[in-house]
């Protein structure tokens, strides 16, 4: 009797879909969505507990936390997003670069990611923020200053390993020029690779940004991340835990559904180096 077949995907990565698209659409749809606006007070309701007319308490100045939470969700998965993409698009092209021209461009090259890369993230992320600025774009232009050095490598371990096969010598020797080699023949390989960089990424970024609003380096009052908002239930969590409760447990479940993801697309892509591990 033969084995009952197998539905695509287990069940951790169904349930990770389904939390970050239930996430996203209701970041989108915040304005809707969420009862009160982000900075609405009430003197008159400070400090409740979680129940029907506020469904996760309110602050010391009276703002509904579910509102702020959904708010919150649109920075932070926005954020994000963009840190991925600006730290990918950079970190592509100079990855690439490097291992496909090789020599001492690419010796040079890799030197400046080391360096890079033996500085404590933190360290300079703060460094880059007080430099820029504080807010929004402050943050986003240092979390992508830092990150796409991990892209790099991984980018030019991919081309390093492609420029070593048949149809890159073939193209070579037709004379096929270096544009059309790198962006046509190696850099669409590289797909598989890039997409999980993307998707470990984006909550590396978001956990970045939570920490620097939660030590008061991160988006400025009255805006709202999970980051902001831990910041502002630290100081109360003894007597109104909710406060701090609810921004980690979203940062820790939409971590963790992206690593989830992550390490599902990881293995589909190489069957192989996930049985060995696994070994």
């Amino acid at each position: 009797m033969g084995r009952p077949p197998r539905l695509s995907g287990s069940w951790r990565e169904w349930v990770s879909l389904l939390f970050l698209a239930a996430l996203a659409s209701a970041a989108l749809g915040a304005s809707w969505i969420a009862p009160y606006g982000y900075e609405q007070q009430d003197p008159h309701a400070m400090l409740l507990s979680p129940g029907w007319r506020h469904l996760m308490g309110t602050d010391l100045l009276g703002r509904d936390v579910f509102s702020r939470i959904l708010y919150g969700a649109r920075l932070s998965l926005s954020i994000g997003l963009s840190t991925a993409l600006i730290s990918v698009f950079i970190g592509t092209v100079y990855g690439a670069v490097s291992g496909y021209v090789g020599g001492r461009i690419d010796n040079i090259l890799m030197r400046g990611v080391d360096v890079v890369y033996s500085l404590p993230d933190l360290l300079l992320i703060i460094l880059i923020s007080v430099l820029i600025g504080r807010g929004v774009v402050g943050i986003l232009l240092a979390l992508s200053l830092v990150s796409w050095v991990t892209v790099a490598r991984v980018i030019r371990g991919e081309v390093l390993k492609i420029c070593t096969q048949e149809y890159i010598t073939a193209a070579r020797a037709a004379g096929a020029p270096h544009r059309s080699i790198l962006f046509r023949h190696i850099l669409p390989n590289t797909a598989g690779p890039l997409l999980i960089t993307v998707i470990y990424r984006i909550p590396a970024a978001i956990l970045a940004e939570s920490t620097l609003s939660f030590i008061g380096l991160g988006v400025p009052p009255p805006f709202s991340s999970w980051g902001t908002l831990a910041n502002d239930g630290w100081a109360a969590m003894k007597f109104y835990p909710h406060l701090i409760i609810f921004p980690a447990a979203m940062i820790f479940a939409t971590i963790l559904a992206f690593n989830t993801l992550g390490e599902s697309l990881r293995e589909r892509l190489n069957p192989g180096q996930s049985r060995m591990r696994r070994g």
